[in-house]
């Protein structure tokens, strides 16, 4: 993946790899969405000034209502990972600018109760259900452009996932 030249416009980008204390991972289905491949991990940009580990900690807190109190950094992945966003996939009001995202992920352990969890933390909420699910699971609920990138998740971050 990494030596893949880039030529596109990527959109910086973070995304959290949340852990429960059995092992398993947090997924979210995407709001208002119906098919089979809707789901993700919190995930979103990197706002001006902020460093990543802000930025994804702010991201979970919009996306899930978890607050950094509630999670424990346990792992990432050093270097960038890209994805291409396909055409018909592009909004243009929203990734009209980009081709792709070039994303940070971090693994995080969880602390908290189930019941902390607000999907209706913001007024435009992000997920409409989440579950937690075994991490050989992911890269077959998500959308299959960013599918290499759960892989990647999935080899990097399985030390954390439930044995």
């Amino acid at each position: 993946m990494e030596n893949v030249q880039k030529l596109g416009n990527y959109r910086l980008a973070v995304g959290a790899a949340i852990f429960n204390k059995d092992g398993l991972i947090w997924l979210g289905k995407r709001y208002g969405q119906k098919g089979l491949f809707d789901w993700q991990m919190p995930q979103g940009g990197i706002d001006k000034g902020e460093t990543p580990e802000f930025a994804v900690k702010r991201e979970i807190y919009e996306e899930t209502g978890i607050s950094d109190n509630l999670i424990i950094k346990i792992g990432e992945i050093h270097e960038w990972l890209y994805y291409e966003i396909p055409s018909n996939y592009q909004k243009k009001n929203v990734t009209h600018q980009w081709t792709g995202q070039k994303q940070k992920w971090f693994a995080f352990r969880f602390q908290g109760e189930n019941k902390e969890i607000n999907l209706k933390i913001q007024k435009e909420q992000e997920f409409s259900e989440w579950k937690w699910v075994k991490l050989s699971e992911i890269e077959y609920k998500v959308i299959p452009f960013k599918r290499n990138i759960y892989k990647r998740i999935t080899k990097d971050f399985m030390k954390f996932a439930e044995t």
